[in-house]
């Protein structure tokens, strides 16, 4: 498949590493950014353009991978017409795209992806478009990059599981951070702790977040708490999230 790539970050530089080792043709990267532009355009042996009107007619897909804020100024003036276009934001809705093209819809890999990455990471990817064609295609697309992890999703489903997902991974690396910061305070190592980061981890592969809680919270160890909350007096922000996650814990079902 022919693709141009609408962008030049994280998502961009992921999918289309994917796209390339599943055998796809890169056709050009469009960017704002010249220089990412050409970086990317050099790895994969292709082309790129800071001009939106260079941007390639002939490609079979657009995949437009920038932040969700700059999806309506990258749109404006963007006139496709029957080609396919998709963006892969969880948060916005597919018909933002109605005014570039009559076939639309998103691409959306659920993965915290960065650029650096060396190792491409499995990710399940959620596709949804306005027609049956566009459906048909991205479902293609997505098997040969994702395997069996390609799941049909709405922008309302999309919504509710961006929101799951900024609960695992954004909230709890901020936790870490604090933990972190913690330990520096208090002369600890935080690496002491990556054993036990990962093992909890690796559980949630088989059993269910509420059967592997463990901690003074679920034993109602009021001891222990009390204990805790004195050590946190000088790190009040941790503190208070100690206080509030322990009754969240003891008060859950």
């Amino acid at each position: 498949m022919d693709i141009v790539i609408i962008g030049s970050g994280n998502v961009a530089a992921v999918l289309g590493r994917k796209f390339k080792l599943a055998g796809h043709n890169i056709l050009q990267i469009y960017s704002r950014n010249a220089s990412a532009a050409s970086e990317l355009a050099y790895e994969w042996d292709t082309e790129s353009t800071n001009y939106k009107t260079m941007i390639y007619p002939n490609a079979d897909l657009y995949l437009i991978a920038v932040n969700d804020e700059s999806i309506s100024d990258v749109i404006k003036d963007l006139r496709l017409p029957e080609k396919i276009v998709v963006h892969t934001a969880a948060s916005v809705p597919k018909e933002i795209l109605q005014t570039v093209t009559n076939h639309y819809g998103v691409f959306y890999p659920l993965q915290s992806l960065r650029k650096e990455m060396t190792a491409i990471p499995d990710a399940p990817i959620f596709i949804d478009g306005n027609d049956e064609k566009t459906k048909a295609v991205l479902d293609k697309l997505a098997h040969s990059i994702a395997d069996e992890k390609v799941i049909q999703a709405g922008d309302d489903a999309r919504l509710k599981l961006h929101v799951a997902a900024v609960v695992v991974s954004n909230f709890v690396n901020h936790l870490y951070v604090l933990a972190e910061n913690y330990c520096k305070k208090e002369g600890l190592d935080f690496k002491l702790l990556l054993p036990l980061i990962e093992e909890t981890a690796t559980r949630l592969k088989d059993k269910s977040p509420k059967e592997l809680q463990t901690g003074p919270a679920i034993r109602h160890d009021s001891d222990s708490i009390h204990k805790h909350l004195d050590l946190l007096k000088d790190h009040p922000q941790l503190k208070n999230l100690y206080v509030l996650l322990t009754e969240s814990i003891q008060q859950s079902k």
